[in-house]
């Protein structure tokens, strides 16, 4: 008769399984070829003080848990296991923890790779993927927190599990948010307005003051084209279009149409020339204004710039002054998404739709969510399908949900000549709208807001802008990230931002933080008095949308553009 107990039995199984599995990774590291483009590609290299030192760490570690796994259930912090379950089911708590260690073992393999920066980068980012996906969590038969909602709810929640997961497979994403609970224009995208102009690329909105006067330069707000405008508009009491229309500004967004096959052929010249440059020119046309004042947020930051300098170019300044939310100007650094970039990527996409075709939404989408896995992909697989819950309703995971096409003309040409080649800081490199493009011309006072945990803008390359635009800038760096660093109003109280009070802007970001000094709550407040500042004066507030006959409203805001799905 065996003594040992189910727990010690079980214990040692994972041990084995788990020892086994790091030898198995080890070997792999070891014969890694980096395949990169022939057949004689050096093999990679793993520094061997690193390797010596990381087995011996391993080989205590594992020790220490075995040894703490007979005593009881090991100590897990991890979010993804700190359920009650976890806790109380010794062998659940074991694969947790042993896998906890496997997984900071490969890390620390893929560290220990005597490579350039960005095959360590693609290594470290393979290994992250694998085991987001690996993890103990993501499987009924490891996850004891689904299954003991399984028995307590007699089999139900794994019905439920498997319901959404054909509803899931249905609609073409996983479900982040409860989606049947939103609907654009009717609880999100509500500030209220008209659009006054339209053309096969965008619908230009303009919104209903808020003031009994306005600023005599209008304002308009560029959006990225890879998602809809209404991450600047979810709630009144998050939306920054309400908020500008709240301060005086009479305000104007471009809603970017979300291509179909239609638009298939649309170039970056064509978003920058029927995109923003005929937006500013009906904003002008609309309002009289001899110059307006424009925001560009992400790619509607670096379509602005292209337009500024094209209308530059032809010696034409219909800005004022211009602003910069976590922008790419200098694509020097392109965190985490550069481990996709290279020469032979982008050939790839040059032959497969350089000449037409569609970037899929979806695609796209699963691309952003899989740079933070286990937040926005493996999350959602567990409560949806294992457990069977709905997630809660949140309007920004909606947002996020409701992805957009992009013309593949566009999309090739955007990837080669900033995020491979950079060429948009090189004068007279890049040509667009048939004009040579020269950022040294564009001499527009702007403000530059770049997030401190931003993954798809990294800070260093949001400040990187300071060092490439010649005008007056002001520069302001906020807590939290891509979104959640932008969308922050003021009457929330949350978050910081950091300024520099004596305005100056050395050559890197750690520089500037030296003499920068941290003020908790939004940003928006600084951006709001230096917008006022290149505004004008006031006059009175107009009493309907548009203008005339040519710019009358055609419907009401959010308009119909915003609505189709990809």
């Amino acid at each position: 008769m065996n003594s040992e107990s189910p727990w010690a039995q079980s214990a040692q199984q994972f041990q084995q399984i788990f020892g086994q599995s790091w030898s198995q990774a080890l070997q792999s590291f070891q014969k890694l070829d980096s395949g990169a483009q022939s057949s004689a590609a050096m093999p990679l290299k793993l520094s061997s003080p690193k390797l010596e030192a990381l087995q011996k760490q391993y080989l205590q570690e594992a020790q220490a848990l075995w040894t703490q796994g007979l005593q009881g259930a090991p100590e897990i912090k991890d979010k993804r296991f700190a359920g009650e379950g976890w806790a109380s089911n010794p062998v659940a708590a074991f694969s947790a923890a042993a896998y906890l260690l496997n997984a900071r073992t490969l890390m620390g393999l893929a560290d220990a790779v005597e490579a350039d920066e960005k095959t360590k980068a693609r290594i470290r980012f393979g290994v992250e993927q694998w085991m987001a996906a690996m993890a103990p969590s993501n499987f009924l038969a490891f996850n004891s927190e689904a299954q003991k909602k399984a028995i307590e709810t007699k089999g139900e929640s794994i019905a439920l599990g498997l319901k959404n997961l054909l509803h899931d497979i249905t609609q073409g994403h996983v479900s982040m948010t409860d989606e049947s609970l939103f609907e654009v224009g009717r609880n999100v995208a509500t500030t209220e307005g008209a659009v006054v102009f339209e053309n096969e690329l965008f619908q230009l909105l303009e919104y209903k003051p808020l003031t009994a006067k306005v600023y005599e330069r209008p304002f308009l707000l560029v959006p990225p084209c890879i998602n809809k405008f209404y991450i600047l508009d979810l709630q009144p009491e998050n939306s920054l279009i309400r908020y500008a229309v709240e301060q005086g500004h009479r305000t104007f967004v471009v809603s970017w149409r979300n291509p179909d096959d239609s638009l298939a052929h649309k170039t970056w010249d064509d978003y920058v020339e029927d995109g923003a440059m005929a937006a500013i020119d009906v904003v002008q046309n609309i309002t009289g204004a001899e110059q307006i004042n424009a925001l560009g947020f992400c790619v509607g930051g670096t379509i602005l710039c292209n337009a500024l300098a094209v209308l530059a170019a032809r010696g034409d300044e219909p800005v004022a002054s211009a602003t910069f939310l976590t922008t790419l100007i200098d694509f020097t650094d392109t965190g985490i998404l550069d481990v996709f970039i290279d020469e032979a990527f982008v050939k790839f996409r040059e032959m497969q739709m350089g000449n037409g075709g569609l970037m899929k939404g979806q695609d796209l989408a699963s691309t952003f969510s899989f740079l933070r896995p286990n937040d926005l992909v493996w999350n959602y697989v567990v409560g949806n399908y294992l457990k069977g819950e709905t997630p809660p309703p949140f309007d920004l995971l909606y947002w996020n949900s409701d992805s957009t096409n992009l013309p593949g003309p566009f999309y090739a040409w955007y990837l080669r000549n900033f995020y491979l080649e950079n060429n948009l800081v090189k004068p007279d490199k890049l040509t667009v709208c048939g004009e040579k493009i020269n950022l040294g011309h564009l001499t527009l006072p702007v403000y530059i807001y770049g997030s401190r945990e931003d993954h798809i803008v990294p800070i260093t390359a949001a400040y990187a802008s300071t060092q490439t635009l010649p005008g007056k800038k002001r520069f302001v760096m906020g807590a939290s990230g891509h979104i959640a660093g932008v969308i922050n109003p003021p009457a929330k109280g949350k978050r910081s931002h950091w300024i520099r009070a004596d305005g100056k802007l050395p050559a890197t970001l750690d520089q500037w933080l030296e003499g920068a000094t941290e003020h908790p709550g939004s940003w928006w407040t600084d951006w709001s008095t230096w917008l006022k500042g290149h505004a004008g004066k006031q006059i009175a507030a107009p009493k309907g949308y548009g203008r005339g006959t040519k710019f009358k409203a055609m419907e009401p805001a959010p308009g119909s553009y915003v609505k189709k799905k990809a």
